[in-house]
């Protein structure tokens, strides 16, 4: 070969850094591109065909699909990549993964999955055969089939790519604690555009060599996203080769359009980069060499569209943007169309790549890796396969004591941080569980963890940092997305995480976890799935006691978000102290294939129930607190009922005032833990039935409903109720600003004094009676807001309130 390879291809030229000799023996060349082009050809058919899989017959209209859905462009970039790595897995005896940000690149994967056999053996119904080839190429994007992206049902998948950006934070939570795992990450140039992989490209900072695995990323430059540049593809090799290397990286180039040379450019290459993986790894536990490496990746420029049609309709697609999607638009109604895509699939040749029955040629199927080897039966890529129970501490033993409700008072996430250090001491052999906390851990009281381990760190230290070490399990970054998507590769690799967060910037992975949910909602319909950890939050800082930071930081909406996913998906609790935070949080991790939401405030706050109440209070979800009511002989004259913690208190401070003026006045307390308990039990399966429903709210008293977040989504949630009519649902109504901790009650109208007003109105027999309770109930709102505005700190009586059962 001369030193370099330059092709021109349209108004692009593809070149190459300095160029190695013949890095492949002939056989293993040829092996290559045999099973490139079954790849390819696979891929296209996938997107056009639903008939006629072989060609052995002329291409007529009524072989293509009416609807053309799918992705060209990327898609034989990713076929070589794949195609590289399944000889460098059988020559090596690799455990290797494939993550790839294209996700439109779905025919790609699907494709290899079938040469490789895996896709036969997970739906017996598409076989190595003709029949099976049919199956195969119709079902792609075609109803009741498959989606075009590597969803859920792609073996060997576990990032879907529906939304970009994620591909390498998931690649790096996949290598976490995985020591001989390589995990080979393609990112497409329309991804690294994005905020969450720029974030990424850190990781590297993250991972030990000593006892993690892998991430070797592959930046797939084809120059295009759907119709503009992709910036990275753009800009001179130099500067991008410097961006990648200030980022921590050792990049290696490789360009070009002729399929031999990039052969064997690619393969040398590829060898480089796992010999350095080796090196690396065996500098750090052979040697104990503790620095951090520079870890190798590829930069990998090729044609988009590359090997499809380079003309259509007069205008250039392969090597531009025109080949994104489907490159030829119209081959049933367009004869010249249908020629072309004839003209195309016929390229591939594949009466060399099928045999008589339609099954791959034995050339090909000798380029596999086999057994668990092979990418696509990779068991890493099938989490449920290899996870292990947790083996958890008796959360009752951090109980805190309580002798009568709200006497005591306690820090709740101050509590659960001393079980979670815990659980990570007696998950540390297994090296199983990590926290993840986007540099909050510390400000959300869960400072015990450190006492078992330390933060995550293999960049430079100074003499006063405290806690930092590079086989830390308390993952702290800057960056939601980056948490997020550590901790998604991480589950889905069959381990267990705990997610804690401020509540108002959970919003930040809002399409993350829309993508997570559509992922568990489908592999629960998959046999060959089985369930993963929960992904598990804690969103705490919460918008009742960001009082300090204001406005901005003052938002409770994640739940409405969550709550919006499938009903067996999504779980919501708002535990009111920190016994009842213990119990949540043994039921999460113990819990498989759901997303958790638990919302606790980090304050110091009354606790209201010992273990043993709490315990049966979480199991049930919700429950009258009978300590708190004075209905036990008759129907209530009100329920008032709570979920959340700041809302509780409120709600025991307005019965406490009420006893006060009213004496005889039925109260009950309802206190919900369980949020979707309201729901109706034939939408949510942990709904109440309707009996259970009256019961507890009655079926025509007044209900005045106290919610952690916004009221709307209580009336969304027992809209079927029978005495829907009579719910009155209070909330954060987005009032906030920088004031008292009372004051944004206040705000909001979820407070003592609000809420007993409410109380005197909705109740009839009140009536004229009250009206001098009402009087005084709105003489303190006046004396509370003067007060806040001239000490700037709410009234004693506010700040010292304690329980009272009168």
């Amino acid at each position: 070969m001369s030193s370099e390879i330059s092709v021109e291809t349209g108004s692009a030229a593809w070149t190459t850094t300095p160029a190695v000799t013949e890095h492949l023996e002939r056989a293993e060349l040829d092996g290559l591109q045999l099973w490139w082009r079954a790849a390819n050809y696979l891929s296209v058919g996938q997107i056009y065909l639903m008939d006629n899989p072989l060609l052995r017959e002329p291409l007529r209209p009524e072989h293509v699909k009416p609807r053309l859905l799918g992705h060209w462009g990327t898609t034989p970039g990713l076929n070589f990549v794949y195609a590289h790595l399944n000889r460098a897995i059988r020559e090596r005896d690799l455990d290797m993964m494939y993550v790839i940000g294209p996700g439109h690149g779905g025919p790609g994967l699907v494709a290899a999955a079938w040469l490789e056999g895996t896709y036969s053996e997970v739906y017996p119904d598409v076989a190595q055969d003709y029949d099976g080839l049919r199956r195969l190429v119709t079902q792609f994007s075609f109803p009741g089939g498959i989606p075009s992206h590597v969803a859920p049902e792609t073996p060997g998948s576990i990032h879907e790519g529906g939304e970009l950006g994620y591909s390498l934070s998931h690649a790096h939570g996949a290598a976490f604690d995985n020591p001989d795992l390589i995990v080979a990450c393609v990112i497409g140039d329309g991804e690294a555009e994005t905020g969450p992989l720029a974030t990424s490209w850190h990781a590297n900072k993250f991972l030990d060599p000593a006892t993690d695995g892998a991430v070797l990323p592959i930046l797939h430059l084809n120059g295009y996203k759907i119709a503009s540049p992709a910036v990275l593809a753009r800009i001179p090799d130099d500067e991008l080769l410097s961006l990648l290397r200030g980022y921590g990286y050792e990049p290696y180039l490789v360009a070009g359009a002729v399929p031999e040379a990039m052969h064997h450019l690619f393969a040398a290459t590829l060898d480089r980069c796992l010999d350095e993986i080796r090196a690396i790894h065996r500098r750090a536990r052979r040697d104990g060499w503790a620095q951090r490496p520079r870890w190798p990746m590829i930069v990998l420029r090729t044609p988009k569209g590359w090997t499809g049609p380079s003309t259509v309709d007069g205008m250039r697609v392969e090597g531009s943007w025109r080949s994104h999607q489907v490159p030829i638009s119209d081959p049933r109604g367009n004869p010249e169309h249908l020629r072309q895509l004839e003209s195309w699939l016929r390229s591939y040749e594949p009466a060399a790549l099928f045999d008589a029955d339609g099954a791959p040629v034995q050339r090909i199927k000798d380029h596999n890796p086999t057994g668990t080897r092979r990418m696509s039966a990779n068991p890493h890529a099938n989490g449920g396969l290899l996870l292990r129970a947790l083996r958890l501490p008796d959360f009752r033993d951090y109980a805190v004591s309580v002798d009568e409700p709200g006497a005591t008072t306690g820090e709740a996430t101050k509590v659960l941080g001393r079980f979670l250090r815990d659980v990570l001491r007696r998950n540390a052999e297994e090296r199983n569980f990590r926290v993840f906390a986007p540099d909050e851990n510390n400000s959300n009281r869960l400072n015990a963890v450190l006492e078992a381990t330390s933060r995550t760190w293999a960049a430079e230290t100074e003499p006063d940092d405290e806690a930092l070490a590079p086989d830390g399990r308390l993952m702290e970054v800057l960056s939601e997305h980056t948490c997020q998507g550590w901790l998604e590769g991480y589950l889905l690799t069959g381990r267990h995480g705990f997610f804690s967060c401020y509540e108002a910037f959970a919003h930040i992975v809002d399409s993350m976890v829309n993508q997570h949910a559509k992922w568990l909602k489908v592999s629960r319909g998959l046999s060959w799935r089985p369930p993963i950890a929960s992904l598990n939050y804690l969103l705490t800082s919460h918008v009742w006691r960001q009082d300090h930071n204001g406005f901005s930081h003052q938002d409770p909406g994640f739940i409405d978000h969550v709550v919006n996913k499938k009903a067996e998906i999504v779980r919501v609790y708002l535990p009111p102290d920190a016994n009842t935070l213990l119990s949540v949080a043994d039921h999460c991790l113990r819990s498989r294939d759901c997303i958790n939401v638990v919302v606790a405030g980090k304050q110091p706050a009354p606790q209201y129930l010992d273990m043993d109440a709490a315990v049966v209070h979480c199991t049930r979800g919700i429950g009258i607190w009978d300590w708190a009511s004075n209905d036990r002989d008759g129907e209530p004259d009100v329920v008032l009922a709570c979920a959340g913690d700041v809302p509780t208190m409120e709600v025991l401070a307005a019965v406490d005032l009420l006893r006060g003026y009213f004496p005889d006045l039925r109260m009950r307390v309802v206190n919900v833990v369980d949020l979707m308990r309201l729901q109706d039990e034939r939408e949510h399966p942990h709904g109440l039935s309707d009996a259970e429903f009256d019961s507890l709210f009655t079926r025509d008293r007044p209900v005045i409903f106290n919610y952690h977040g916004y009221p709307w989504l209580i009336h969304r949630l027992t809209y079927r109720r029978r005495n829907h009519d009579n719910i009155h649902a209070r909330g954060y109504k987005e009032e906030g600003t920088t004031t008292t901790p009372f004051d944004m009650c206040v705000l909001n109208q979820i407070d003592r004094f609000n809420l007993a007003i409410d109380v005197i109105d909705r109740v009839p027999r009140l009536g004229p009676s009250a009206a001098y309770a009402r009087e005084a109930l709105q003489a303190k709102l006046i004396e509370h807001r003067n007060y806040v505005s001239t000490h700037g700190e709410d009234l004693p009586e506010v700040r010292d309130w304690t329980w009272s059962a009168r």
